[in-house]
């Protein structure tokens, strides 16, 4: 690709593998070089890193996301060069050992353009303070741990880091606080009603801790939060945050047993007090279907609605009913959704109402889902803008996975686990489609690969079939 295109300025990876040696070569093939996007990325070091710092001299963006970075005991943040950088964007909250913090401290000084900084967890909240300092034009900060381990006092401390952020009038988005001391929350509280986006999804906080802050933030567009804070958490967003866009709720223990802090009454108080609302994302252990029409009703400006019910086959738990009325009318009163995501009890009349109604979905998740084939036939013959397309754990099979071959070269992926495929069948679709990247894949641990297909990945590919697979996946 640098060989191709050697005018490349801009890189952005999702989910892929990316060795040392590739970002080696691209930081000495292209001289020009300003941004670097690895999301969900694994597969390379701080070795690479290192040259990415010291040969990218035009660089402006390092955004590392939620990647699996090596160790390799190479002081990468030393690497970039001494004179004033370009750096808009320096993000590195991913990685999970301790950096050289001088280094780092002289590198943010000669930034004078660095608005995105997000620092690891191994940045305390003194080190923290001194970078604030040093950045009064920051935009979007990560505080790193948010914890204290030197020897200055509380109070020093909690006076100097609240006028930090009294100081940081640009400061719109602030995440971070992977550990935090609540006696020190305070000191955020001169920012907040700047704040439009506000992450703490690595942060466990109960509902008065969390209340404390939020009643600042009046302006907020985007909110991260875990259910720790509760239903009373959620009222209190809905009270004070009449701005909200964006919010997603993420479960702190992932067990699908037990009752769960957010219920139906978090999420109805979001759709009663967040009427801009376009994008949710909603983990709980129950649910009705009256509070999913309410949020339907209430919030018609929703294009993202992925309601994750952590359990098999939950009903209604007021009714015991399947929740398909619920999605059913999230489909027909939210005329501008383009993702869904399914879960709970659902029948395929659920699926009907997908297929009538979703007539600009793109993307749908489904879990634990359906009745029989009909259920997916509904959708993938009458949603026709659909292009990823995921299913775990639901009973569909071949004449199901049949009644897409018109519409697959369309779609960017389908992916098929723990369903009711055949080989055969896959093979069928393989076989009638030729243009279409059709994967099997296997447990390694699996004897038979005769009969029951564990997961199915179909995708486009420009390049064709990969050439990496590992023994347990045959492409057809």
């Amino acid at each position: 690709m640098a060989l191709a295109y050697p005018c490349l300025e801009k890189i952005y990876l999702k989910r892929m593998c990316v060795t040392d040696s590739d970002l080696i070569l691209l930081s000495q093939l292209l001289l020009g070089f300003k941004e670097l996007v690895l999301d969900f990325c694994e597969g390379f070091g701080t070795n690479g890193l290192a040259s990415i710092a010291s040969n990218c001299r035009q660089l402006r963006v390092l955004d590392l996301i939620e990647d699996v970075v090596t160790e390799d005991g190479c002081d990468w943040i030393s690497c970039f060069p001494e004179a004033e950088t370009c750096l808009e964007c320096l993000n590195f909250d991913c990685i999970k050992t301790p950096v050289n913090f001088e280094a780092l401290e002289l590198l943010v000084a000669r930034s004078p353009f660095l608005k995105k900084l997000r620092l690891n967890q191994h940045i305390t909240i003194e080190q923290l303070h001194r970078l604030m300092i040093r950045t009064p034009q920051i935009m979007d900060l990560g505080t790193g741990s948010f914890i204290s381990t030197g020897p200055v006092t509380q109070i020093n401390l909690e006076r100097d880091l609240s006028r930090a952020f009294a100081n940081s009038r640009s400061l719109v988005s602030l995440s971070g606080f992977s550990d935090i001391v609540p006696e020190y929350l305070h000191t955020v509280y001169p920012v907040c009603a700047n704040l439009l986006s506000l992450n703490f999804s690595y942060t466990s906080f109960n509902g008065e801790q969390f209340k404390s802050l939020i009643q600042h933030c009046h302006k907020l567009q985007k909110l991260w939060v875990l259910d720790t804070i509760g239903d009373e958490g959620l009222q209190d967003v809905a009270t004070i945050c009449k701005e909200l866009c964006e919010l997603r709720v993420f479960p702190f223990d992932m067990r699908e047993d037990g009752e769960g802090p957010v219920s139906e009454e978090g999420l109805l108080s979001i759709s009663e007090g967040c009427r801009k609302l376009q994008s949710i994302l909603y983990f709980c252990h129950r649910m009705t279907n009256a509070a999913v029409v309410a949020m339907s009703r209430n919030c018609p400006e929703l294009k993202v609605f992925r309601l994750c019910m952590m359990g098999r086959h939950v009903p209604d738990h007021l009714t015991g009913e399947p929740m398909d009325e619920g999605f059913g009318a999230i489909v027909m009163n939210c005329k501008k959704l383009t993702r869904l995501a399914v879960s709970g009890l659902l029948t395929d009349k659920a699926f009907s109402y997908i297929g009538k109604h979703g007539k600009l979905l793109r993307t749908l998740s489904v879990a634990f889902a359906g009745d029989s084939d009909r259920g997916l036939r509904y959708v993938l013959e009458e949603c026709p803008k659909l292009e990823k397309l995921e299913i775990r754990d639901s009973p569909f099979g071949d004449a199901a996975l049949f009644s897409g071959l018109h519409h697959y070269y369309k779609m960017r992926f389908v992916w098929m686990s723990s369903c009711r495929l055949t080989l055969e069948g896959c093979k069928e679709v393989a076989r009638r489609m030729p243009q279409l990247v059709v994967e099997v894949i296997m447990e390694p641990s699996a004897e038979n690969i005769t009969e029951a297909v564990d997961k199915l990945y179909m995708y486009r590919s420009l390049d064709g079939r990969r050439t990496d697979t590992p023994e347990f996946v045959s492409i057809l």
